[in-house]
């Protein structure tokens, strides 16, 4: 087929490959704009953009699909479908209408489950036994479209990284596995009963709440990782915890630092050990690694 490929971040950029892989003509990527990063505040194109390129495929990036001018343009390439992975950007009715078998998504979660931007962190802090994949018919609404396959996975402890990688892969199979032969792969309406909504993650979310149970804790650790992070503050210091383990058996205040190994209260008798850590501006290492060079004294509270 002749394809538009339309996504940004690294989960887009299996899909991608595996369109080219799979021997469809892609007629042009459209990703988001460079944005500027890194101490020096340089332009830093996407994932999606740069392998692209590496590719040797034509690479837009318009701020907004609204002007008429990007619409005419999108539809001069005459395209059978587009591809959307993580795009970024709202699909105006132009856009959605101007391929000849319409637009087709890669969606990370099972809908109507975790429609909107952040599903694979939703799943973890919701404590969901399973996520997965839906390919999906776009339409105007934020994720309602007709489904024409959805695939499960465990969620099974996982980090959003090591989920958002797997679904990525599966994502990437699957819309393959779709294209190859569209008829056997007829939509079908989303229930009306399940529909959740993903909201965007807010990094004031990233900050560690000691007064909830430690699974919720450690959900919330899981969730944040890699990005934005879960945090808590000591001295003025942020700590970014990565992973952490689960204790049982304590009566302190939420957020009272038990031992020396660096357990804290949560509630529920419950608390949290964290197995990897990162100060600021320091590299990962261990809770002990830590506490040889940052003393926090067991009684300690953290707020």
């Amino acid at each position: 087929m002749r394809i538009i490929f339309m996504g940004t971040p690294d989960f887009a950029v299996p899909t991608l490959v595996a369109l080219v892989d799979a021997g469809h003509e892609i007629a042009a990527v459209y990703c988001q704009p460079p944005r500027r990063a890194g101490r020096g505040k340089q332009l830093s194109p996407t994932p999606v953009h740069l392998k692209a390129e590496s590719l040797g495929i034509e690479v837009r990036h318009p701020v907004s699909l609204r002007d008429e001018d990007i619409q005419r343009e999108f539809a001069a390439l005459h395209a059978d479908v587009a591809i959307v992975a993580a795009y970024g950007l709202i699909l105006p009715p132009a856009i959605l209408a101007a391929p000849r078998l319409g637009c087709l998504n890669v969606h990370g979660s099972l809908l109507p489950r975790w429609r909107g931007a952040a599903p694979v962190q939703r799943a973890i802090l919701a404590n969901d036994a399973e996520t997965g994949v839906t390919i999906m018919q776009m339409e105007k609404g934020l994720d309602t479209g007709p489904m024409l396959l959805k695939r499960a996975t465990p969620v099974d402890g996982k980090t959003a990284g090591q989920l958002t990688d797997e679904l990525a892969d599966m994502g990437a199979q699957m819309m393959v596995e779709v294209l190859a032969d569209l008829a056997q792969f007829p939509a079908q309406a989303q229930p009306d009963e399940g529909v959740t909504y993903a909201a965007k993650i807010d990094k004031a979310e990233s900050r560690i709440i000691w007064d909830q149970p430690a699974p919720q804790v450690e959900r919330q650790i899981r969730a944040f990782n890699p990005l934005p992070g879960a945090w808590f503050e000591y001295a003025g210091e942020r700590f970014r915890v990565h992973a952490a383990e689960i204790v049982t058996g304590n009566n302190a205040s939420p957020g009272t630092l038990l031992d020396d190994a660096l357990t804290i209260a949560c509630t529920d008798t419950t608390a949290i050990r964290p197995t990897s850590i990162q100060r600021a501006g320091r590299g990962v290492m261990t809770a002990q690694e830590l506490l040889r060079g940052c003393a926090i004294p067991a009684g300690t509270i953290l707020i």
